[in-house]
């Protein structure tokens, strides 16, 4: 699991994978997992991006995915 840039965040961790994203909340040792198949290919891969640069992930999951959880 990668830690997340944005140290304020409320975003802990995450894993990328081919056609996922793993994300790990600090209030929350539970792990969600936001795939192709229940989240969608758009919403998956702008979470990447929104991982990988640090920065907008968490509030991307609460507007656009967030029981899009498998």
């Amino acid at each position: 699991m990668e830690r997340y840039k944005n140290l304020s965040s409320g975003i802990y961790g995450y894993e990328i994978g081919s056609d996922y994203i793993k994300v790990q909340f600090k209030s929350s040792s539970k792990v969600y997992k936001y795939s192709y198949r229940k989240a969608g290919h758009k919403n998956v891969d702008s979470m990447k991006l929104l991982a990988i640069k640090g920065s907008g992930l968490n509030g991307y999951i609460n507007s656009k995915v967030k029981d899009l959880y498998d």
